[in-house]
């Protein structure tokens, strides 16, 4: 009796708490609670990914074909385009759906290099058919070469 009484006990500890009906009309943001205020989970897959990764290598290859301009908008973070490349093909996103998960997923955006959660978008979907033009099939050969 008593192990069976701390099995559902342990198992009760495991569980998310059970959510209580409110009326949607009496839901606010203010009362949503957030997970923001832990640390990341470090065996979520966008975690471990970011520490897989030779983000160096990959960075550097980037800016070989892409130097730095002198004038005119700053270059994106090479991190933050070739991370984004990577979630929409890990993914199997569309270029706009590619944007708002990084938009939303605090894990994602750990794994771009974000120093805080931030809601807004990353960058214009357009931009993806930029990169496309830009990365051609020698700079993902060699950053393939480079991952694997």
């Amino acid at each position: 009796m008593e192990s069976s009484a701390r099995k559902n006990e342990k198992t009760a500890k495991n569980r998310a708490s059970k959510p209580k009906y409110v009326n949607p009309s009496q839901l606010s943001l203010a009362g949503f609670e957030s997970p923001f205020e832990r640390s990341l989970n470090p065996e979520n897959r966008w975690v471990k990914l970011a520490k897989l990764l030779p983000w160096d290598d990959l960075c550097s290859i980037y800016r070989k074909h892409f130097p730095q301009k002198e004038t005119g908008r700053p270059d994106l973070n090479p991190r933050l385009v070739l991370g984004a490349i990577m979630i929409k093909h890990i993914c199997d996103l569309d270029d706009r759906e590619t944007v708002d998960q990084i938009s939303e997923n605090i894990y994602m955006q750990y794994f771009l290099e974000y120093s805080s959660f931030c809601d807004t978008p990353p960058f214009d979907p357009s931009l993806f058919v930029e990169f496309r033009k830009r990365l051609g099939l020698e700079q993902i050969n060699a950053i393939n070469d480079r991952i694997a």
